[in-house]
């Protein structure tokens, strides 16, 4: 859900690297060789625009999995220290406190998650220099290489869901929280790729921002609720992350 609404601030963000991407890739389509029915290779087909946006996405979900693994992966390591339950108490009430922070984002009321994009940069200046080994885009090995460096791009939205990704338990929950947080966002970004401008236009209308981010910004207050009172909601303790004092009760996440 947070993947799907914050799409609002993929478009503004990532709409100019979708476009650059577009520029970088050659005008000739590049050739996907396919088999016949008899196991012989047949003409190639042709890998058109709608499969290079397939191919820049697979790459950005694959980083977003990496970068989940490491988060999942470090929580799970540590979680046998004597003070790790007052680690994930705290980064429980931060991870809430970043989606409260992220629905104002997207609503245009306070743009402090803009601050922790800038400091991201820091990891993107050091990822940059390979974009220029992966141009012409002529291939699709190239185009999923380039999605997978255009996964680190500095995002104040993937940061707040890599908290919760730290949070799940272990490497490959938090490789899984990340997709599924990445498959959230397929829907505008692959839309935008085929689109372009028109798409931009209808992400910056104030109605549309806002309504994602109030949803968004209902998902940390919630969270923060459960956090403080220990609030049980039924049926949507299944969908979210349980707090830690209640997990430690027989509580799932």
């Amino acid at each position: 859900m947070i993947g799907l609404l914050g799409g609002v601030h993929c478009v503004g963000m990532c709409g100019g690297i979708v476009s650059a991407f577009s520029v970088a890739t050659p005008r000739r389509p590049f050739p996907v060789p396919v088999t016949n029915g008899a196991g012989a290779v047949a003409a190639p087909a042709v890998f058109d625009g709608a499969g290079r946006v397939i191919a820049y996405n697979a790459g950005r979900l694959a980083s977003y999995a990496i970068a989940g693994a490491i988060a999942g992966g470090v929580a799970q390591g540590v979680r046998t220290l004597s003070f790790m339950s007052s680690i994930q108490i705290g980064g429980y009430w931060l991870a809430n406190l970043m989606l409260v922070a992220l629905g104002l984002y997207l609503m245009d009321v306070w743009r402090g998650l803009a601050k922790l994009e800038a400091a991201g940069q820091v990891v993107w200046r050091r990822v940059q220099p390979m974009v220029k080994h992966l141009l012409p885009v002529d291939s699709m090995g190239k185009a999923f290489a380039l999605g997978g460096l255009w996964g680190w791009v500095p995002c104040g939205m993937v940061y707040s869901v890599l908290l919760t990704a730290m949070l799940s338990g272990s490497a490959v929950s938090g490789a899984v929280v990340m997709l599924a947080f990445g498959a959230g966002t397929l829907p505008v970004l692959l839309t935008m790729g085929m689109l372009g401008t028109r798409l931009q236009a209808w992400t910056r209308r104030r109605g549309v921002r806002v309504a994602a981010g109030l949803v968004v910004l209902a998902f940390g207050l919630l969270g923060l609720a459960r956090a403080s009172s220990g609030v049980s909601l039924g049926w949507l303790d299944a969908l979210c992350l349980t707090p830690p004092a209640a997990s430690s009760h027989g509580g799932g996440h």
